[in-house]
C-alpha cells in the first residue's frame, strides 16, 4: 500500500467516489488529490485533496478536505496515511497551519487536530464553512492543527502495512464485461458484432 499524486486520467474516478460518498467536490482538480493504492493489485484504496485558498485580502489558507476510503478498505490506516502525505505537501508549500471543516472531527482529532471557534477561522474559510454546511455537510466543523502537531497513531501505520493483505478480493477496478455493454450470457465471443 503506497500513497501518489492522482493522475489526471483518474479524474472521473475521483468525481465518481466523491459523489457516491456525499463529498465536496467544490472547485475540483484532480491534480490537487493524492490516491492511496494498493501495490498488489491496483486497486485504489483512498483519496483526499489539500485546498489552497489565496483571498485578496490576507494571507493564503490550506484547507485539507474531501478524504475519503472505499468501504472494504476502511480501518486499515487508509485514511490516514493520506492525511499524513497531504500534511507533508502542506508543509512543502510553506504552510504552518491546516484547517479542516468536517462532520467527523472526532476521526481527525487522533491526529492532533482541534476543533477552533468559528471567530478564529481566516475569514475565507467562514464563508467556506456556510456553504459547506449548506451543500454537503451540516454537521461541519472548524478544525485546526499546526504541521509539526500531526501524529500518526501506531495502530493505524501497522494497519496500513497490512491493509493489502486483509482487503477484499473484489475490487471496483476489476472490469466485467458488463462495463463494455457486452452480455456475457448472449456473446458468442468477445468482440461480438451481433451480424
Amino acid at each position: 500500500m503506497y500513497v501518489r499524486d492522482a493522475k489526471n486520467r483518474e479524474e472521473v474516478w475521483l468525481l465518481d467516489q466523491i459523489e457516491a460518498m456525499g463529498l465536496d467536490d467544490t472547485a475540483f482538480r484532480s491534480r490537487d488529490y493524492v490516491l492511496a493504492i494498493d501495490e498488489d493489485s491496483g486497486a485504489k484504496a483512498g483519496f483526499g485533496r489539500i485546498r489552497v485558498h489565496k483571498p485578496s485580502d490576507g494571507e493564503d489558507v490550506c484547507e485539507l478536505t474531501s478524504i475519503g476510503v472505499l468501504e472494504e478498505w476502511r480501518g486499515q490506516g487508509v485514511g490516514a496515511h493520506v492525511i499524513e502525505r497531504l500534511l507533508e505537501y502542506a508543509g512543502d508549500e510553506g504552510f504552518e497551519r491546516v484547517y479542516s471543516l468536517t462532520g467527523e472531527s472526532a476521526y481527525l482529532a487522533q491526529f492532533g487536530f482541534r476543533r477552533i471557534d468559528v471567530d478564529d477561522l481566516p475569514p475565507v474559510l467562514r464563508t467556506r464553512l456556510e456553504d459547506k454546511r449548506e451543500r454537503t455537510d451540516p454537521e461541519a466543523v472548524p478544525l485546526s492543527i499546526g504541521i509539526d502537531e500531526f501524529r500518526m497513531p501506531d495502530r493505524l501505520r501497522s494497519a496500513f502495512k497490512r491493509a493489502s493483505e486483509r482487503a477484499d478480493e473484489t475490487s471496483d477496478d476489476v472490469e466485467s464485461p458488463e462495463d463494455f455493454g457486452i452480455d456475457p450470457d448472449r456473446a458468442t465471443y468477445k468482440y461480438d458484432t451481433g451480424r
